[in-house]
């Protein structure tokens, strides 16, 4: 892209994706005024596999880049200048030819606890069933929690909320940023201290990735970068990349900057 053009930021079409694409959408216009009117900068929704496949558990799918093959395809082939992704999300090795320069102001780390029958982990019943597609957040319940149940539930947000109110699942844990963000935290019974529940890596961060020799691009990230985010959504990711991590290992990391 060059600095007269538009730009097209690629998401996937999930409520949060949208409202996170949104959001560098706004901060985008707020830092340059010459995008700051209508279609200046357009937004191109993306499926990805991890939206397509729902009735399998991302364990058994498998693989890297369930939910962002996809957009680093159209990125690499130029139909998108930028894409919003929730860096947890993420695989630790990009394609080459894409790079992360910019991470926003990181959101609340911790995960929520969601149920209509209890007000936390602690106070559910033996044999209550939690729902959640997460292989570290059903380690992390079991480890707690040896009596209780955890069964698969996948989904966008709207819809593990839907089956928890349809008493599918006694309850489910969500990123406590992605409710935040889709102005639902009021639906929250109780957020899991990092010491209770440690964090995906990187949860709550959100990252735009563009091409590495997209200068235009770059120069347009570079007010929206948090530095302190960046720094440790980095040193998580190295975390994760040298255990080789997946949708498929129960991995948890939470990084914290001291000093100066």
């Amino acid at each position: 892209m060059s600095e007269s053009t538009s730009l097209r930021i690629g998401t996937r079409g999930s409520p949060l994706a949208l409202a996170q694409a949104h959001e560098v959408q706004a901060r985008l216009m707020a830092a340059h005024p010459d995008l700051a009117h209508p279609g200046a900068i357009s937004i191109v929704v993306i499926k990805t596999t991890g939206d397509m496949v729902l009735d399998r558990t991302l364990a058994e799918l498998g693989g890297k880049g369930l939910f962002t093959k996809e957009i680093d395809e159209a990125q690499l082939a130029g139909t998108i200048d930028l894409a919003v992704h929730s860096m947890k999300d993420v695989p630790t090795v990009l394609p080459d030819g894409l790079c992360l320069p910019c991470i926003l102001e990181r959101e609340d780390t911790r995960d929520a606890f969601l149920s209509l029958k209890a007000v936390g982990l602690s106070d559910l019943p033996p044999g209550a069933v939690v729902g959640t597609a997460s292989l570290r957040r059903g380690a992390q319940i079991l480890y707690r929690r040896p009596d209780l149940r955890v069964e698969p539930l996948r989904g966008n947000v709207q819809t593990r909320l839907r089956k928890l109110e349809e008493g599918v699942v006694d309850a489910t844990l969500l990123a406590m940023a992605g409710l935040r963000r889709l102005g639902l935290a009021d639906r929250v019974a109780s957020a899991l201290s990092t010491e209770d529940m440690l964090p995906a890596v990187a949860q709550g961060a959100i990252g735009i990735t563009c091409r590495s020799e997209d200068h235009a691009a770059l120069a347009r990230l570079a007010p929206l970068d948090h530095a302190e985010s960046h720094i440790r959504v980095l040193a998580e990711r190295a975390f994760l990349g040298v255990l080789d991590g997946s949708c498929r290992t129960p991995i948890a990391g939470l990084a914290e900057l001291e000093g100066e």
